[in-house]
């Protein structure tokens, strides 16, 4: 019988070696003292401490990162980044993570991502939040008829307190639009 061989590992992306790479020089002088751990109020809900994180990030082990849901929990309350003796930028190095995470398109991410998407639509369509819109894109782009239902009570109540003023959508490109426009063609 032949051995079947391996599949291959797709060949590494270099704008994502290249992010990883300038979070790693964020944490590379990490003495691991555990602070960050110690003062982070979310490790609880954390699989791996933060300081096992740096660690793995450091050693190159980047799939257990990225397998794991530390950094998808950092609520970027900036005590670890505070609290560091190096005063390394732990908070940023979080939001990095979360930076690739979006960009690996991974399952955790994916709404967070729909959200923060229909959001900055929005922004650039009106130059502010119209909320009725923005939800109503975020949850046609979830495709999940019964997400929506979590949120009608919500909704009932904002409306009975006048917080929410339904408005017909509006054409054309708003005041802001320029903004999100890459200035070079090569940004895209």
């Amino acid at each position: 019988m032949i051995p079947s061989p391996k599949p291959e590992k797709p060949a590494p992306d270099p704008v994502l070696s290249a992010r990883v790479a300038q979070i790693k020089d964020l944490v590379a002088s990490c003495i691991q003292c555990g602070t960050c751990s110690a003062s982070c109020p979310n490790l609880c809900f954390m699989d791996m401490t933060p300081r096992k994180m740096w660690r793995f990030l450091l050693c190159d082990r980047v799939e257990e990162v990225f397998s794991s849901d530390t950094f998808s929990m950092c609520s970027s309350c900036y005590v670890c980044t505070l609290r560091c003796p190096r005063g390394l930028p732990l908070t940023r190095a979080m939001a990095g993570l979360k930076q690739i995470g979006f960009h690996l398109h991974m399952a955790r991410f994916r709404r967070a991502g729909l959200f923060y998407g229909a959001f900055m639509d929005n922004i650039a369509q009106y130059g502010r939040v119209r909320e009725m819109e923005m939800m109503t894109r975020y949850f046609l782009a979830l495709k999940d008829p019964l997400v929506p239902l979590g949120y009608a009570a919500m909704g009932v109540r904002l409306l009975a307190k006048n917080k929410l003023r339904p408005r017909l959508p509006s054409r054309g490109r708003g005041k802001l639009a320029h903004l999100f426009e890459p200035l070079d063609p090569q940004e895209q």
